[in-house]
């Protein structure tokens, strides 16, 4: 019943029946109104107030604070094209082997070294050098010791992962030493705490990886 009144409630907010920063009418009303008992209105308020829809101000009462649902990350990275994808990691992952070169710590720089030699296994399928690939930019997003940048990475693994795996089936990397070859140039910039160049080889390499995909 509460979901349902909840529903009902968002229409109505949708339909324009109450604008933006517009107080509801009080609970008795509204009740009414919707057909409910007060205490499933107030669930159904407390629903939409946790979605960002309503707020409750206290002895103010409910006021609108939006007029839909906003969409979660998981939603509009599915629907966001891979390149738009890849210019948010080349903000991110840029920044984040900058900080990675101030930051690391040896056992980071191991992390790293190993991940960079599962990359470069014999034998692998598309699938697994992908996921050694994936596994090796998060090594240097972790080396930065940024929380936000770790969860921002991990909300994009699955949306990368099924473009690379997709586009490497069809068009294979036109140089796989060249592009070893940025990520080994990416370790030893961090290796040697120099921020600006681990930044630029950073961006280089998604700056090409964009490229494929335009």
């Amino acid at each position: 019943m509460a979901a349902q009144a909840a529903d009902v409630l968002l229409e109505r907010l949708r339909a324009g029946e109450w604008p933006l920063g517009h107080k509801l009418p009080g609970e008795t009303t509204l009740a009414a109104q919707l057909g409910v008992g007060r205490s499933t209105l107030r669930e159904a308020i407390r629903e939409l107030s946790g979605k960002g829809i309503l707020d409750t101000r206290q002895g103010s009462g409910v006021f609108v604070t939006a007029l839909d649902v906003p969409e979660n990350r998981d939603t509009v990275l599915r629907r966001a094209s891979i390149v738009s994808v890849i210019e948010a990691r080349i903000a991110i992952e840029a920044e984040a082997a900058g900080l990675a070169a101030e930051r690391r710590t040896p056992a980071d720089l191991r992390t790293m070294r190993r991940a960079l030699m599962e990359r470069r296994a014999d034998g692998q399928s598309i699938d697994e050098h992908v996921d050694a690939d994936m596994g090796f930019h998060r090594a240097v997003v972790l080396a930065a010791h940024n929380d936000v940048f770790t969860e921002l990475f991990d909300g994009f693994i699955p949306r990368v992962r099924t473009a690379m795996i997709d586009m490497l089936k069809i068009r294979p990397l036109v140089s796989e030493e060249a592009d070893h070859a940025l990520h080994t140039a990416l370790v030893q910039a961090v290796a040697d705490r120099d921020p600006q160049a681990a930044t630029e080889f950073s961006r280089s390499h998604l700056a090409a990886l964009k490229g494929a995909f335009v």
